[in-house]
């Protein structure tokens, strides 16, 4: 099947940076938060920034605007809140629309006063829904919702329980509406077709990664017509609103980083890009940053389309801590090398998702990551991919079944009959000048002084490196040593072309005292220059 306006649609612009933020300024001031101050919140932090459209969450399931056929925010609760914070988000916006204030409409023209494209996003199946008796302890249960009050936990889906995953989803998602369910693909066509007529906007995100379970684990695959299903009944939707305004109307969707994330889910994006079922394709892990983009893949299936590609950043997972380098430091770092790599290999611009909250503090990659050159000769960190999986035991335990399928880190570092330890793929992107100095950084817990391992670069034996504990090396920690060490080696250019780099490790000898293995926590390679922030502040 193809959509018969896929070749009249002009392509989205490039933005360099869309920055997502999920409406929760509302609860940064008190009640009631006037439309002028929510503005000058969301749109004062991204001046002089090189994001070039901005996301705005428009509700998880209730409406956050008047609606005649679904519940508006605060109804799930009989406007009776759990916290402060949650009261101030609601009762504010309602207070905004009691005022007959177009919050939506001057949210849009605000935007574009500052050249930025503005994007309804619909989160497609967010599920934040905890039991009262154990809140954040024991997720809740189908059977369970009935008899709990929690927001945005509505009446519909009280009423309904047989529509939801159940059993086919970790435990903690069991209450995310089974998206084959035909009712519910309608229902959630209906709020995104309500959105979509709030303001003038530039498109619609829908963000089905928010939460990513959407059909039957086991089932998946072969339900995946049902959400290409909905995607098709969606872009049908926005050429209507295209056609009548007379402008485009743009699809961004926000999936899985890699193809096999992309079918155990359901996504049919090979299906969803041939047949121009959405402009822009921005990639995202159901909980924290994915850095395994699978981006030569993704613009392959792109090629002879107008679609375009932007790789996601999250808040959350891999934010700086436990390295060498101070967190932020690090954070700001690895970031660039990631975005350098994408758009080395083929990305159109990058994608923020909750960054909101910490805006202020990361103004400087939102004045970098936006463009190439605005990159170089920037401190980057390249480095393994590193896959968490929380224990059981954990309240979101599942929450990353699909995410980093490919991480090599963390790793048991194990004997072997043959010799030869495990292996890291580690991307460099960037021509390193004579000017740049260079590290490659190897994380090892329970490392002891008697332990022998071996590391090459590139099938290299490196001669043995200086260890380094971050005890030591924090001035208020009394101890010396750590249970973890890095082993750090100086680097020259030459051993750091541009491509991909082989790290591996072999256990020659390992101390008997010890019970547990030794862990490969982290495989780095840093650069810097002498100037090494950012290269530019300006615009892209």
């Amino acid at each position: 099947m193809s959509t018969e306006n896929a070749g009249q649609r002009p392509p989205a612009p490039d933005y360099g940076i869309i920055f997502n933020n999920d409406g929760g300024y509302l609860k940064h001031a008190e009640f009631p938060m006037s439309v002028e101050d929510l503005l000058e919140r969301i749109y004062g932090p991204l001046a002089g920034t090189q994001v070039g459209a901005l996301s705005w969450c428009v509700g998880v399931e209730e409406a956050h605007w008047p609606s005649d056929r679904l519940p508006m925010i605060g109804e799930a609760e009989g406007r009776r809140y759990l916290s402060v914070r949650d009261m101030r988000r609601a009762e504010s916006l309602r207070a905004m629309f009691d005022a007959d204030a177009d919050l939506y409409g001057q949210l849009v023209r605000r935007g574009h006063q500052m050249g930025l494209g503005v994007y309804a996003s619909v989160r497609m199946n967010d599920n934040h829904f905890w039991s009262d008796a154990e809140r954040r302890v024991k997720p809740l249960r189908p059977e369970e919702m009935a008899a709990t009050e929690r927001p945005h936990l509505t009446a519909f889906r009280k009423r309904h329980p047989e529509w939801v995953l159940g059993e086919g989803a970790p435990a903690w998602a069991a209450t995310s509406w089974n998206m084959a369910v035909p009712e519910i693909r309608e229902y959630t066509l209906q709020r995104i077709a309500e959105a979509c007529e709030l303001a003038d906007w530039d498109g619609v995100e829908l963000d089905w990664q928010r939460h990513a379970f959407h059909l039957p684990e086991e089932d998946a695959y072969r339900l995946r017509y049902t959400l290409t299903d909905l995607q098709r009944a969606v872009r049908r939707l926005t050429d209507a609103i295209a056609q009548r305004r007379g402008q485009p109307f743009h699809v961004i969707v926000r999936v899985g980083a890699s193809r096999e994330t992309n079918r155990r889910v359901g996504y049919d994006l090979e299906a969803w890009i041939e047949e121009g079922l959405c402009d822009i394709v921005v990639t995202g892990a159901n909980s924290g940053t994915d850095p395994g983009v699978e981006v030569e893949a993704y613009v392959e299936m792109m090629q002879g389309s107008q679609v375009r590609l932007y790789p996601g950043f999250d808040s959350h997972g891999e934010w700086g801590r436990g390295h060498l380098l101070p967190a932020k430091q690090w954070r700001e770092a690895w970031f660039r090398g990631l975005a350098t790599g994408f758009y080395e290999r083929g990305a159109t611009g990058v994608h923020l998702f909750n960054w909101h909250n910490h805006v202020h503090a990361v103004r400087p990659l939102l004045q970098s990551l936006g463009a190439p050159n605005t990159l170089r000769r920037t401190a980057k960190v390249y480095a393994a991919v590193k896959r968490h999986i929380r224990d059981r035991g954990e309240l979101r335990y599942g929450a990353e079944r699909d995410d980093r399928l490919r991480g090599e880190v963390p790793v048991d570092l194990l004997h072997t009959l043959m010799g030869g330890g495990p292996r890291f793929r580690i991307g460099v992107y960037e021509d390193v000048s004579e000017a740049a100095t260079l590290e490659l950084q190897v994380d090892l817990d329970h490392l002891s002084p008697r332990d022998q391992v071996a590391v090459e670069l590139d099938g290299q034996r490196l001669e043995d490196p200086v260890r380094r504990s971050p005890a030591a090396e924090e001035a208020a920690n009394p101890a010396d040593v750590s249970e973890n060490t890095w082993l750090v080696w100086p680097l020259v250019p030459a051993q750091v072309g541009k491509g991909v780099h082989v790290v591996s490790i072999d256990l020659l000898e390992r101390d008997p005292r010890l019970r547990p293995p030794i862990v490969v926590r982290n495989v780095e390679i840093h650069v810097s220059y002498l100037n090494g922030g950012n290269a530019s502040t300006g615009g892209i």
